[in-house]
């Protein structure tokens, strides 16, 4: 799926308890659903619960590797983490590892 929620609360649908992006961060983990295992609308829609458009959020880890940009704390699956493994024994580092197999496992 997509990302832990850096502390915050669950929302409660009145949008006062959701983390505050930019609006670029919010498509950006937007289009990172599109990799992700839960299914697209699943992890959209918990975007939309989670997150805001307003200012944008220094502390929120985004990357790109391979040409894919994702933000936040990734849900990996099983296969996704033994990806990362096998990467990593192969030299390539954790975030890029993590990145690529996220997208492309």
């Amino acid at each position: 799926m997509l990302l832990a929620t850096l502390g915050t609360p669950a929302a409660h649908g009145d949008g006062t308890d959701q983390h505050e992006v930019s609006e670029e961060q919010y498509q950006t983990l937007r289009a990172q659903c599109r990799y992700a295992d839960t299914g697209k609308a699943r992890c959209r829609s918990t975007v939309k619960e989670l997150y805001r458009i307003g200012e944008r959020d220094a502390k929120l880890d985004c990357r790109t590797y391979a040409g894919v940009t994702v933000c936040g704390t990734l849900k990996l699956s099983q296969a996704e983490r033994a990806c990362i493994r096998d990467s990593r024994e192969h030299g390539i580092s954790f975030r890029r590892a993590e990145v690529e197999c996220y997208a492309f496992s």
